[in-house]
């Protein structure tokens, strides 16, 4: 009988013993998992946060329709001051182009009279050939050749022609 005795005690110490090692596998169980649910809400947090920074990287970079607008929105502005340099332009070509008419009529006029030594215009001065012809003269003098060929001035070759794009005025003095 002491056999029986100490078999139920023995079982009863298993017992114990495999009662409070299934108490200790469960709480390690329930450790292990309340970690496992602790990193994948960090992970997750982390992944969140990652999907909100992708996101707002691609709106910045591909929000096609505000950046078309922008671009819409400068190419009108570039355009207007365009519009308004142009007409400037304009304006002031037509003011030169007046204004260089009333000078070529004064210039053409004047020398048509009779002309002094020292009346005369500074390029036909600087084109005569001989400086002691007579003053009457001093429109004839060729206004092609230069008073030394090996010279290389910077006003040679032909005779000044005056073109006016759209102005009023002689097109070409001789």
């Amino acid at each position: 009988m002491a056999q029986q005795r100490a078999l139920p005690q023995s079982k009863e110490t298993l017992l114990q013993s495999y009662n409070k090692r299934l108490k200790d596998d469960v709480k390690s169980i329930m450790d292990n998992f309340t970690e496992i649910i602790k990193t994948a809400k960090v992970r997750a947090g982390e992944s969140l946060m990652k999907l909100v920074s992708d996101l707002k990287q691609f709106l910045i970079l591909n929000d096609f329709p505000s950046v078309n607008e922008a671009i819409d929105q400068r190419n009108q502005q570039l355009r207007a001051l365009q519009e308004e340099c142009d007409r400037k332009l304009i304006a002031l070509r037509d003011e030169v182009s007046i204004d260089l008419y009333e000078l070529e009529e004064e210039y053409y006029s004047s020398s048509s009279s009779l002309c002094e030594a020292n009346d005369l215009p500074l390029c036909e001065a600087y084109w005569r050939l001989d400086p002691d012809t007579d003053s009457t003269d001093c429109l004839s003098a060729p206004l092609l050749a230069s008073p030394e060929p090996s010279a290389g001035g910077p006003l040679q070759a032909a005779a000044p022609t005056h073109s006016h794009a759209g102005g009023p005025g002689p097109t070409e003095h001789a």
